[in-house]
């Protein structure tokens, strides 16, 4: 035995360096492969593995398969509990909601196993293999495109939901004609929750191609009725009852004051529009509100002799009997 300072190398006596030298040299000179490589190298655990007696081929088989299974799964530990949570505390800071946070969390997860199986095949020595798995993909990617356009499409328009929050879960929203509460907001599909308890899945592409309408944005809802009073009746004091029935309402705000204007003189009538406000539709009673505020005003009304007109139509004519097949002319004025 020849001592080479920290290192013994040990000749046999067919002339070869034992796997002890080989990885040590590998570690300090590189002259050797660490882990597994492509060609006429096995690396360092095919070279351990032959010295125990198994043959080569095997060998290099399976310390590729070893350097893969262990550097794949270190790499995906390893993200599990460090990139995941710091990717996590991001969103978090940047006040996404936790249920926006789910479909990014499982999204960082596969971009740590596509990273730690790619890597995996690199230092394992499947380099052929990944290129070609590459190519294959490609063109996997391009055959599934075409067939599911329409889920990719709602899936990038899931995205968009996500960075832009028109709406939130918890909001009620109105679009092309539907109303209801977000219950779920998905990266391919958005569920809601109508007013007749009806269960309603969207795609995501509705949400982005169409105009949302979100009441809960601004915490506040300004709440429009229009009254009609006769005109014998006194305005002023019409108005002074919308305003007093306003201020009777508890759900109805004092700030923005509760107002009323004269918007026209119809056929009838002069029509007095109220505008009042109310404080978190989405978790208010709107149509119930509204319904006692209309009804506090009809009584006040009725109480002080305004009357509350409606259209008045007359239809005069008459009808020829004389001649039969004639018919008659009616005149509206």
């Amino acid at each position: 035995m020849i001592r080479y300072g920290f290192r013994d190398t040990i000749r046999r006596p067919d002339g070869c360096r034992t796997a002890t030298d080989r990885a040590v040299g590998g570690w300090v000179g590189m002259s050797d492969p660490v882990l597994q490589a492509a060609g006429g190298r096995i690396g360092f655990i095919g070279e351990y593995l032959a010295d125990l007696g198994v043959p080569r081929s095997l060998a290099s088989a399976a310390g590729s398969g070893v350097v893969f299974v262990v550097v794949s799964v270190l790499l995906y530990v390893a993200g599990a509990r460090l990139a995941i949570p710091v990717l996590d505390d991001i969103l978090r800071h940047r006040g996404v909601d936790d249920h926006a946070r789910k479909p990014v969390r499982v999204l960082g997860y596969a971009a740590v196993i596509v990273v730690g199986v790619g890597l995996g095949f690199a230092l394992a020595g499947y380099g052929n293999i990944l290129i070609a798995l590459s190519t294959v993909g490609a063109a996997a990617t391009l055959a599934v495109g075409f067939a599911l356009q329409d889920v990719i499409k709602n899936v990038v328009a899931g995205v968009f939901v996500y960075t832009d929050r028109p709406f939130r879960t918890g909001d009620w929203i109105e679009w092309s004609g539907n109303s209801g509460f977000v219950e779920d907001i998905g990266l391919r599909v958005t569920r809601v929750r109508t007013f007749d308890n009806e269960h309603l899945t969207v795609p995501n592409s509705q949400m982005t191609d169409d105009v949302i309408k979100n009441y809960d944005t601004n915490r506040t809802l300004r709440l429009k009725f229009t009254f009609r009073i006769g005109f014998g009746d006194d305005i002023d004091e019409a108005m002074r009852h919308v305003i007093d029935a306003a201020h009777a309402e508890d759900e109805i705000l004092d700030e923005p004051e509760p107002s009323v204007i004269l918007m026209e003189i119809s056929e009838s009538s002069f029509d007095l529009q109220s505008r009042i406000w109310i404080r978190d539709p989405g978790d208010s009673d709107v149509l119930g509100i509204r319904g006692r505020f209309v009804k506090d005003v009809t009584d006040r009304f009725e109480a002080a002799g305004i009357s509350i007109p409606y259209p008045h139509r007359r239809v005069e004519g008459s009808i020829d009997t004389s001649a039969p097949g004639d018919a008659g002319v009616v005149s509206d004025d």
